[in-house]
């Protein structure tokens, strides 16, 4: 769109560099902000997601293992609490040991 002053012309052209300007700039601050960040999460020493989900998996499987070890430990002191008052029926309560008798005392009777 032309105007027959070259005045306005001249002003078109410039607010549409200075529009070209804003967006280089605007993009350059972005990534200059995006460096910024990258370098201060970088000192932070995060953990990334995958090595997160992947230790978060290894401690479920963990107390799963543990759960089913403790109650598989419950069975079995429960089974050894059963046949622990039975073995004690059958055992002899007599624990006085007999006085083995050498071979020089039965020659002298």
């Amino acid at each position: 769109m032309q105007t027959q002053n070259p005045f306005f012309d001249d002003l078109a052209r410039m607010a549409g560099g200075a529009m070209g300007a804003l967006s280089g700039l605007k993009a350059e601050i972005e990534t200059l902000v995006r460096q910024q960040m990258e370098r201060f999460l970088a000192n932070l020493d995060l953990v990334p997601r995958d090595e997160f989900e992947a230790v978060r998996d290894m401690a479920a499987k963990a107390r799963d293992r543990q759960e089913d070890l403790e109650q598989r430990l419950a069975e079995l002191e429960a089974r050894l609490t059963e046949s622990a008052p039975a073995a004690a029926k059958t055992a002899p309560r007599s624990h006085a040991k007999k006085k083995a008798e050498t071979p020089d005392e039965t020659a002298g009777n």
